[in-house]
């Protein structure tokens, strides 16, 4: 349980607050590489600003304050230029330092340009990593963009879902340190969608938290298995300040705003080896929706729509005064022990837990990973085909609904296949 106050220092995020000040320390994926190259400006809202990424006619990326520093137009209707972006409305131009210039007819009124000279709006680091692109808003020198094993590895195909959530970030992220949730609501509920009445999931009967370099680890035993599990020996990362990862994909919690959350799924599937070699020369981005258009509601079929559903039916902003903590709740006791120590540091000004620094430390970064071995040295399609888990994870994509059909295509060119879609499907949980 937390006081209104301590909710509100953990949750607010926006400028000059302590905690967007202290998440602003960090790197966040705010859109995908193939999105510029379809369209070379998109407005973005991150961290509670309304912002706009853009790729110029140079291939340079950059990210600004959304509104023209002129008469506040819009620059995401803007266009690029060699050096730029434009203002549609009167022809400013800024480079990605914010920088305006030029000022078309002011330019010919003063040559010299001593007005445009004067003039910056606000801007921010931007870095393209993975398909991913991803922003910086804390003072400089900006740390390292972390460099994860995972997001180098060779021979697979891999997709990025964004979608947008209504609700806190921190809510969301705290289910990535709840194991005991995927045995009832992806297992037991999805069992019930199915229709589906007999045996419940084997219950868990054992967890441990720990903390690491980068993040947090939750391990666990359930009745159908003992410590000599690899989810118990190796487990899963709550990877900070806001990911899940899961050792084939990487989930972020983005927080958009106080009450808004872009969730960003990066998923990586090993083509089989008889797919080898595979080399992916554009990753596929794609918005996954979260409610049905005819009925209104959540939609419940895929795993990552579920957990969507438990984090927004907390509303808004969870009322952590009135929440009642079991033993099953240690990882969220200690994840925001670790967020008020974060904004303390910062405040102290300190860097906060997971920014990395050292160059020689930011090089394929190994995260604690059960797949590990089977991602990078891959299966022959005949025992893929027969797996329990991987199997399934072959021919249909679990972790969110709404996959496009091209999307779908260049899935099953890769891996060999046919794809089809289904229900919620047997995930490694």
């Amino acid at each position: 349980m937390l006081t209104p106050e301590k909710n509100q220092l953990l949750t607010q995020v926006g400028p000059g607050t302590p905690g967007g000040e202290m998440l602003r320390r960090h790197w966040h994926p705010i859109a995908a590489v193939d999105e510029l190259d379809r369209e070379p400006i998109k407005a973005v809202r991150l961290l509670g600003e309304d912002l706009v990424v853009f790729k110029d006619l140079s291939g340079h990326y950059g990210i600004t304050e959304r509104r023209c520093a002129h008469r506040n137009a819009d620059l995401s209707y803007g266009m690029v230029e060699k050096n730029g972006i434009r203002c549609n409305y009167h022809g400013w131009c800024y480079d990605k330092t914010g920088q305006c210039v030029e000022q078309p007819f002011e330019d010919v009124v003063e040559p010299t340009g001593r007005m445009r000279q004067k003039i910056r709006i606000t801007a921010y680091q931007l870095q393209a990593k993975a398909g991913l692109l991803w922003a910086y808003m804390g003072p400089l020198p900006a740390p390292l963009l972390p460099d994860w094993e995972l997001l180098g590895f060779k021979n697979g195909f891999t997709q990025i879902v964004f979608a947008d959530v209504p609700c806190n970030w921190v809510q969301a992220q705290e289910n990535s340190i709840d194991p005991v949730h995927f045995e009832w609501m992806h297992s037991n509920w999805s069992r019930r969608q199915r229709g589906e009445m007999g045996n419940y999931a084997p219950r868990h009967t054992k967890l441990e938290f720990e903390e690491f370099e980068h993040g947090y680890v939750y391990k666990r035993v359930r009745e159908d298995t003992d410590e000599a599990h690899e989810l118990w020996t190796v487990g899963r990362v709550c990877l900070w300040p806001n990911c899940f990862f899961l050792g084939d994909h990487f989930e972020w919690r983005v927080p958009v705003d106080d009450e808004n959350t872009l969730s960003v799924t990066w998923a990586f599937m090993r083509v089989p080896t008889e797919s080898e070699p595979f080399e992916q020369t554009t990753i596929p981005s794609w918005k996954g929706p979260i409610t049905d258009p005819v009925t209104g509601r959540w939609i419940s079929s895929h795993v990552i729509n579920q957990d969507i559903i438990a984090w927004v039916g907390q509303g808004r902003i969870t009322d952590r005064s009135r929440e009642k903590l079991g033993a099953s709740d240690r990882g969220v006791a200690m994840i925001r022990r670790q967020l008020f120590a974060d904004i303390e540091a910062v405040q102290a000004g300190q860097d906060p837990k997971g920014v990395i620094r050292d160059p020689a430390k930011n090089v394929a970064i190994p995260l604690p990973n059960a797949s590990r071995q089977l991602l990078l040295e891959g299966m022959p399609r005949a025992a893929y085909l027969k797996h329990p888990v991987w199997g399934k994870h072959l021919t249909h994509f679990p972790f969110h609904f709404g996959q496009p059909e091209h999307v779908k295509r260049m899935a099953a060119e890769a891996l060999g296949i046919e794809a089809h879609d289904g229900p919620v499907v047997a995930v490694n949980v």
